[in-house]
């Protein structure tokens, strides 16, 4: 027989351990994976379909929203167990990731590229003025840490998309994931009520108008429903000026992956090495600082971009990834510990309303200024 065969460190070995794990055995272990799943991934798209159906019922607070309060309120009433748990937390970090590159399929990168190009000083100062923001203010009302960065980018880039995005960057979690949203999505209601009366107010354009919301307002639907309450034309400015917004998602991502691993090198005692005339950067792939899901959001886009995603699929694909934000948005609730959200207290909301203000203020200052001396 041969069942074991000296190493060449001397020791015995099973000779045919590799056949007994060979392609059936991984099969085995993926379905038995999958099966472990199912029960958690079953119950977040159970709630996802409720939340969708409320958020056709009431546009203005959407799927996404409406799936984490609900998400929330069942780990209240019946906390999930562990059987649940592979399930939600795959639903709260894969489809989270799968959402984003299905995201591309909205952007024409060619109507995007022409439109940011005019609208690129308004969405670069906002953006920097809100993260810096985010951060001082932040530390002043003592939001630190993953909290106060969702929220910086939820209010700077795109709301729940930016946060779907940047969390499994950064590993945000969950509870931090649901005050983010929940923050964003306060802000949100209150645009969609004041910015159409302070447009007419100031006497802005359908043009101008457009791109001060498509710059000041976080999530998609918010955007459609201020500017559509302005004109038809604000509306279509203001979607094109929102997706060219979304690309900002990219550099934001990238910066946080390369911080992020910075850090964690630091902790582990290796930066000193970076020392030796190699450097960091050398020691960095860059394939690691770009996670998956952005190089397919971009692919995605560059495809349609190219028309190789039929015109007719559009509108499936945006429900599409709308569902799977509001499915990984519901695991959040479930996986949600109300006790560390009441631990938090009110100081994260109070960051997510300045930064609302800052935006808002600045989007309209960079347009004035703009018509004055450009």
């Amino acid at each position: 027989m041969k069942d074991a065969q000296p190493s060449r460190s001397g020791t015995t070995r099973p000779a045919r351990i590799a056949t007994a794990r060979g392609p059936g055995g991984a099969i085995r272990a993926q379905f038995s994976g999958f099966a472990a799943r199912l029960p958690g991934l079953a119950l977040a798209v159970g709630v996802a379909l409720v939340a969708t159906a409320l958020g056709r019922l009431v546009p203005v607070v959407g799927a996404p929203v409406s799936a984490i309060v609900l998400g929330v309120l069942v780990a209240l009433a019946v906390r999930p167990g562990e059987r649940m748990r592979p399930g939600i937390a795959f639903a709260g970090r894969g489809v989270l990731q799968a959402a984003v590159v299905v995201l591309g399929a909205q952007l024409s990168l060619g109507r995007v590229l022409r439109v940011g190009a005019a609208s690129l000083p308004v969405m670069i100062v906002t953006l920097a003025v809100c993260l810096a923001a985010a951060y001082g203010i932040g530390r002043r009302l003592g939001v630190v840490g993953d909290l106060r960065t969702l929220i910086g980018v939820g209010t700077g880039i795109c709301g729940a998309s930016a946060i779907a995005a940047v969390t499994p960057v950064i590993g945000a979690a969950e509870a931090e994931v649901a005050y983010a949203v929940s923050t964003i999505f306060v802000f949100n209601v209150a645009a969609v009520l004041a910015f159409p009366a302070l447009g007419h107010l100031l006497g802005m354009g359908q043009h101008a108008f457009g791109l001060f919301a498509g710059t000041a307002v976080n999530d998609m639907s918010s955007v459609v429903a201020a500017a559509t309450t302005y004109g038809g034309p604000a509306a279509d400015y203001a979607v094109v000026v929102k997706l060219a917004r979304t690309l900002l998602i990219i550099p934001v991502c990238l910066g946080l992956a390369a911080l992020v691993r910075r850090r964690a090198r630091t902790a582990d005692g290796h930066a000193g090495a970076a020392g030796s005339g190699r450097g960091l950067t050398s020691r960095v792939r860059v394939g690691r600082l770009v996670p998956w899901f952005l190089l397919g959001f971009l692919i995605l886009a560059a495809a349609n971009t190219a028309g190789l995603v039929p015109s007719d699929s559009h509108g499936p694909l945006s429900v599409l990834a709308v569902f799977l934000i509001t499915v990984a948005l519901s695991a959040i609730g479930l996986s949600t510990e109300p006790s560390r959200l009441r631990r938090t207290g009110p100081a994260p909301l109070l960051l997510g309303g300045c930064l609302w203000l800052v935006v808002s203020a600045t989007s309209l200052a960079v347009q004035f200024l703009a018509t004055q001396y450009l």
